[in-house]
């Protein structure tokens, strides 16, 4: 399989109920068009991006982010579909690429130039297959307070990988009704992940992100080399975004959808951690670094 048909396996499919519409995706260079055959025994997705919630608004509020990377993460196999109003369609592929998801996109005609860019992009991003890179275990039970743990964790760019009983790769295995990790403190989430925060301290996370909360991560890598995937939630360009890794890579540039090839700015390699600013992410980046021997 060349890389440019592994790239192009990994982009999401975009819904064409007819012809014309298919031609009009053809037009807006999506190559990648399903039909209703392709609908059938998909789980929808929500549509990514921050939501309003009455009478939990306020300055010192977090943003409540919808995002379905947690889910992807949880059952990776499944197939998925997008059904998004105007404004999303570019996110929701984004999304989907970042977690090499399985989806299909309904999008709203508004949106076929901003989603033909991003799948342009997409196709243009170098085919990297590496494992993902967590920092902690959460056991999956099953249930919707399990899902709703996995679900802050990922808001909160804590690294975990989903499995079904504790492992021992990790020091940390979250087992929500466990002695250590009782249910009642899984009832407040929000909580419970600051918890969990915590208890892995920072200096060990595996990654670190300043200067926003609409951002969310995707961290793959080996030995030699890391990508790290970012996705802007807050539908707005965000300047002077903070990195810190933790470990040793080199790197100068990244790929930002609508900007190209940015040059990183401060990169720092100091006391066991890469640390380097983003000057502009728009809705997607992807940064490419190598492990410094």
């Amino acid at each position: 399989m060349t890389a440019l048909l592994a790239a192009l396996l990994s982009l999401p499919c975009v819904y064409s109920a007819d012809a014309d519409s298919r031609a009009r995706l053809s037009a807006a260079g999506i190559s990648r068009v399903c039909s209703d055959a392709d609908l059938a025994a998909r789980e929808r997705l929500e549509t990514p991006g921050i939501q309003a919630r009455a009478g939990v608004a306020s300055p010192t509020r977090s943003p409540w982010i919808v995002a379905n990377g947690w889910r992807v993460m949880r059952r990776p196999n499944a197939k998925y579909v997008y059904d998004v109003p105007a404004g999303k369609a570019a996110l929701a592929a984004a999304e989907a690429f970042a977690y090499g998801a399985d989806a299909v996109l309904k999008i709203d005609a508004a949106d076929l130039a901003s989603a033909g860019a991003m799948f342009t992009f997409l196709e243009q991003v170098p085919a990297l297959d590496l494992p993902p890179i967590a920092d902690l275990a959460v056991v999956d039970d099953g249930s919707a307070i399990a899902a709703e743990v996995m679900n802050l964790l990922a808001r909160r760019n804590l690294l975990f990988q989903v499995v079904t009983a504790p492992s021992s790769q990790f020091r940390i295995n979250i087992a929500v009704g466990s002695r250590e990790y009782p249910r009642e403190d899984a009832a407040d989430p929000s909580a419970f992940a600051l918890k969990i925060r915590r208890q892995l301290g920072d200096d060990e996370r595996s990654l670190r992100v300043y200067g926003s909360e609409v951002v969310i991560c995707r961290l793959t890598g080996d030995a030699r080399r890391i990508r790290l995937q970012l996705i802007n939630y807050g539908g707005r360009d965000i300047e002077g975004l903070r990195v810190r890794l933790r470990g040793l890579y080199r790197g100068d540039e990244a790929l930002v959808s609508g900007a190209g090839r940015l040059k990183l700015n401060d990169h720092v390699i100091a006391g066991g951690a890469t640390e380097f600013s983003l000057p502009r992410l728009t809705t997607y980046a992807v940064i490419d670094l190598d492990a410094v021997r």
